[in-house]
């Protein structure tokens, strides 16, 4: 699931622009190619083409043997019939239809759909409303400026509900996403809200141009005039696209989350917050610093909450008066005290008569934890530490401490020491 939800971030987020372009690349021909013809046809005084919902109420109208041309009692009266037919059809949606539909999806397991339902059930009502204001609307005769004019508004009208519920539907799956990464304790949950604020408005832009673009104008001007200032507006802001970038990298490998202990840099601290520009550590110290998100996307990030295990390495000296079957007999009882603790990985274990030091013969010590818990490790360490201090005395050895020896020889020593004396 966490892989699924990675990747499909990170193809909303690349398969924004190109959905933009193909997009405004498939309407730009055939609608400033339908906009030329009606220009034409309104200078030349030529009768305009009537569009789908015009022609489907000219059958049905041709169908009950109604007058095509001027308006009568009768069509006023299917005026009302379809405004009235399409006000109850509505209410049957909503009220039916929906009902019945969010309680098929309480039964079920996933809770996608119960987001879904209601996210669709306004624009789906608004559709069938407009359907049948602009389906009554076409039963009048009207001069051609008006229908022109209604045939406008009727573009604009099915363009917004339509784009109105794809923008719920798409809103319903980020919430649920969301809502999946975040029961599962996911990084990227955190950056979810910006995701999806900044899909919307994608998603928004695109609707908004195909919709301008069916209206005649000449979308492709604009979005050059459009290029010039994000170009300017890009080199203004290089660090905060930076910044940006470093976020969305963050994301999607999650190498850390909120609340985790991480090492970014020469800062050392719990993660308070991930944001857009920024990524908040308080330290140690209880100070807390701010790292811009493009330093911590270049950074090597050590996330020392995601240890697996906690190992142990110390070196314990005893003094040059310890004796070889004395060194032999303390080091199988060291090994044996941390064999005996539960919590430590046995084949881990190792305890060696490694060194002669300056002042000190020196023990090897090293050991792993089967956890990753830093408190039960430094328990553990602890218990470890006092039972070898009880075996060294109970050999009756000692820990060495750094000492140092002075030889006094020649006549500067004799004169010493015959002056102490």
């Amino acid at each position: 699931m966490k892989r699924m939800i990675v990747t499909l971030v990170r193809s909303l987020l690349l398969g924004g622009g190109l959905l933009l372009g193909s997009a405004l690349a498939q309407t730009t021909t055939a609608a400033t190619e339908a906009a030329q013809t009606t220009t034409i046809l309104a200078k030349s005084g030529m009768p305009r083409t009537p569009d789908l919902l015009e022609h489907i109420v000219d059958e049905v109208l041709g169908l009950w043997n109604v007058r095509s041309s001027g308006n009568s009692a009768t069509h006023y009266a299917i005026f009302a019939l379809i405004l009235v037919g399409a006000i109850l059809l509505r209410r049957f949606v909503t009220t039916i239809i929906f009902n019945r539909l969010k309680r098929l999806a309480a039964k079920t397991e996933t809770t996608l759909d119960d987001k879904l339902f209601p996210a669709l059930e306004g624009p789906v009502a608004t559709f069938v409303m407009v359907t049948g204001i602009f389906a009554s609307v076409k039963v009048l005769k009207l001069s051609e400026t008006a229908d022109r004019t209604i045939g406008y508004g009727s573009t604009v009208a099915f363009s917004l509900v339509v784009f109105w519920g794809l923008l719920r539907a798409f809103g319903a799956v980020l919430d649920h996403m969301h809502e999946v990464a975040r029961e599962k304790q996911m990084g990227v949950a955190a950056f979810m809200p910006w995701i999806k604020k900044t899909l919307v408005a994608i998603f928004v832009v695109i609707g908004v141009l195909i919709t301008v673009q069916s209206l005649g104008f000449n979308v492709s001007t604009i979005l050059s005039g459009l290029g010039i200032g994000g170009l300017a507006f890009a080199l203004a802001a290089q660090d905060t696209i930076a910044n940006l970038f470093g976020s969305i990298v963050v994301a999607i490998d999650q190498p850390f989350k909120v609340g985790e202990t991480v090492k970014i840099g020469a800062n050392t601290g719990k993660v308070e917050d991930i944001g857009l520009r920024s990524t908040k550590i308080r330290l140690i110290d209880r100070s807390l610093v701010i790292i811009p998100n493009k330093l911590v996307s270049s950074e090597a990030i050590i996330n020392l909450s995601r240890f697996t295990q906690r190992r142990v390495e110390q070196v314990i000296g005893l003094t040059y008066d310890t004796t070889p079957d004395q060194m032999t007999a303390i080091v199988e009882d060291v090994k044996g005290i941390i064999l005996a603790e539960a919590e430590v990985e046995a084949e881990s274990v190792m305890v060696f008569f490694r060194d002669f030091s300056a002042s000190s013969l020196d023990l090897w010590i090293v050991y792993a934890t089967k956890g990753p818990d830093l408190e039960e490790g430094l328990g553990l360490k602890q218990r470890v530490n006092l039972a070898i201090m009880r075996a060294v005395a109970a050999r009756g050895l000692s820990f060495a401490f750094p000492t140092q020896t002075l030889h006094l020889d020649g006549p500067v020593a004799k004169q010493w020491v015959g002056g102490k004396s």
